[in-house]
């Protein structure tokens, strides 16, 4: 081998110390122009200038090399964040960026397709600067990216905006201009291989100047793409194992509370059952139902009256309601207009902070179960709460059957004794004993009525208000006859309560009228018989639908009444006055009776009186006072003239 011309020598060594620095193309051919502005002869410039294309291929080689390392280096780093995959976001961020670093591009995008709009869209950019290019939309075929998830094969344009193998759109068109882009190279994101491959989105690469993309670049951008199908593939897989996963445990966490809500269902159904063939009473299922639902349980009549309560809160409704008062019937009504609602929907209804569930037999509303304190009553709970109702109602139709059949034998009762007490007195106490009434006691006797086209309903009310009191109702004369325990409150209280509720029950006025207490069949016959023209009497004076004694009609009490109590009648009417008169030495009573005896002429009652006017006045503004403004009215002045004869015919 022949030796190296010395002086050719420092130029190789120069263009190897390039090689080492992988300096500019352009360095090396300057080594050939400097050996030949230094004087070398033509032979030895000759040996330079092919030294230095032998170190240009060598310095392509190596930077194919490195550029073949870097590309490997970014698909292992893909690889491995496929393998660690947690957000599919990030991953497919990553192989954008490392599409745009390894191609050297302004920027890099990623499309997938949209099944609900028919169309694709941009998922994700790096380097874009244009929202509306971010925003673009294709429809399948349009553009470089619809012709690359039509035909599943990459394409590249190194002028996009003059090439004519893509359909443009004025859209795309908009956003590739506002972007800037001209050279575009787009691969399609594959699923499996062949013709069986399905296209799931496409990767793109772009520059905003002309450029051609080399083989080794697309195939780059592909295997890119390879990873990013991977990708989307394993999250689409994992987020439907997921999604089974949960589906499976929700199926698994409803087939359990299933299982729990059966076999909880079949020990309800036992107990309740088990408690009606035992014989249990109204009050044991209310309490039943309350300790299986944890709440507070109240049953109601048709009429929306309380029939037993587990409620505390309750039992203020209950006395409300049982008193007849005005808040009592509101709350009735309220009931029964939520029981025929639950009756409609055939379901359990939440109405003002309680469930209402219509206790029926067919289609005829026996009463209603009401739950408090569980607002969220559903699922299982709720469909118990409807099967109590089930229970409720046979319990309903067993005791009205019983009770339908003691009021026969006891109406039998009630017509003897208030027809003829006197023929064997002995004898009705005795069978009314073995009907469980002791007429030895002292009893209230309320006399009812209504017009004649709910007469048969009111009979069938008076059984039902009656329902579990020990009391006794029957037909006679026309009207329906209660005979109850005596209580805390008189016959005027209990004929209120009744007229209230009965109204309620048959859908009528209802009036009654009451007596009592007495005790023995004549005594009762008696207080029948004063009951009875206290109703008559409410009716002339056109008080139907209430309810009083005869005690409380004023003067036609003392007329109706069986004692004729004068003294309470006079002291009921007159007593302010006569109060007054006795610790204070006036004359109101005399100067009143004056004044009637007069005519009501102020003028003749002063000379009746030997006072001044302005006496007679004065005396009789104490009286208003006293009285009230409407003691002149004709029906109080008949009965202040009545009580004030009465007064002194007593008195003197």
């Amino acid at each position: 081998m022949p030796e190296k011309n010395p002086s050719v020598v420092p130029h190789l060594r120069r263009l190897l110390e390039l090689l080492a620095s992988d300096a500019p193309p352009e360095d090396f051919g300057a080594v050939a122009a400097e050996a030949r502005r230094g004087g070398a002869d033509a032979r030895d410039v000759a040996e330079v200038e092919q030294a230095a294309a032998a170190a240009l291929r060598v310095r392509g080689t190596l930077r194919q090399h490195r550029r073949r390392e870097a590309e490997l280096t970014a698909l292992f780093d893909t690889a491995g964040d496929l393998a660690a995959l947690r957000d599919l976001d990030a991953v497919l961020r990553s192989i954008v960026r490392r599409a745009r670093m390894l191609l050297g591009t302004d920027t890099a995008y990623l499309t997938l397709p949209d099944e609900a709009a028919g169309d694709t869209y941009m998922r994700v950019t790096d380097g874009s600067v244009s929202e509306l290019f971010q925003n673009l939309r294709l429809q399948l075929g349009e553009g470089l990216g619809g012709l690359v998830a039509q035909t599943a094969r990459p394409y590249a344009s190194p002028d996009y905006r003059t090439d004519e193998r893509f359909h443009h759109t004025g859209s795309i068109d908009a956003g590739v201009l506002d972007e800037g882009l001209v050279a575009i190279l787009g691969v399609p994101l594959l699923l499996g291989s062949g013709s069986g491959g399905k296209v799931i989105g496409a990767l793109f690469a772009a520059d905003r100047a002309p450029r051609t993309f080399s083989p080794d670049e697309v195939a780059l951008l592909c295997s890119l793409a390879d990873h990013a199908a991977i990708a989307i593939d394993t999250a689409k897989a994992m987020a439907d194992a997921r999604a089974a996963l949960a589906e499976l445990a929700e199926a698994n966490a409803v087939i359990r509370e299933h299982s729990a809500a059966m076999q909880r269902a079949e020990e309800s159904h036992d107990r309740l059952t088990d408690l009606v063939l035992r014989g249990g009473d109204v009050p044991e299922v209310a309490a039943a139902v309350a300790g299986l639902l944890e709440g507070e349980v109240t049953v109601h009549d048709s009429g929306g009256w309380p029939l037993s309560s587990t409620a505390r809160e309750s039992g203020g409704d209950a006395q409300a309601s049982g008193s007849g008062s005005a808040a009592g019937a509101d709350a009735a009504a309220a009931l029964v207009a939520a029981a025929e609602e639950s009756r409609a929907a055939a379901h359990a209804v939440f109405r003002d902070g309680r469930w209402v569930c219509a206790v029926l037999a067919g289609q005829e509303l026996l009463g209603s179960l009401v739950l408090h304190g569980r607002p969220d009553l559903e699922g299982p709970d709720r469909r118990l709460f409807e099967r109590s109702g089930v229970v409720t109602a046979l319990l309903l139709l067993l005791r009205r059957s019983v009770a339908e059949t003691e009021n026969r034998v006891r109406g039998d009762l009630m017509t003897d004794l208030l027809t003829a007490p006197d023929r064997d007195p002995v004898g009705l106490v005795d069978r009314g004993r073995r009907l469980g009434v002791d007429l030895n006691r002292p009893h209230l006797l309320l006399v009812a009525e209504a017009g004649a086209a709910v007469r048969e309903r009111l009979a069938g009310a008076a059984v039902q208000y009656l329902f579990g009191s020990g009391s006794v109702s029957a037909e006679h004369a026309g009207a329906s006859v209660l005979l109850l325990p005596c209580g805390d409150g008189g016959p005027g209280e209990a004929a209120r309560a009744a007229a209230g509720q009965l109204t309620q029950l048959v859908g009528a006025p209802v009036t009654v009228a009451g007596a009592g207490p007495a005790a023995g069949p004549r005594a009762i016959a008696d207080a029948y018989a004063e009951a009875a023209r206290c109703l008559r009497a409410l009716r002339v004076l056109g008080r139907d639908g209430t309810g009083a004694c005869a005690a409380e009609l004023g003067f036609l009490g003392v007329l109706l009444g069986k004692d004729h109590d004068v003294d309470g009648f006079v002291t009921a009417t007159l007593g302010p006055l006569l109060d007054y008169d006795a610790q204070r030495g006036t004359q109101l009573v005399h100067t009143l009776h004056a004044y009637f005896g007069c005519g009501g002429s102020l003028t003749r009652a002063k000379d009746e009186l030997h006072v001044h006017i302005n006496t007679v006045v004065q005396r009789l503004d104490r009286v208003q006072t006293l009285l009230g403004p409407d003691w002149n009215s004709p029906e109080r002045a008949l009965e202040l003239q009545l009580a004030l004869r009465l007064y002194l015919l007593t008195a003197s």
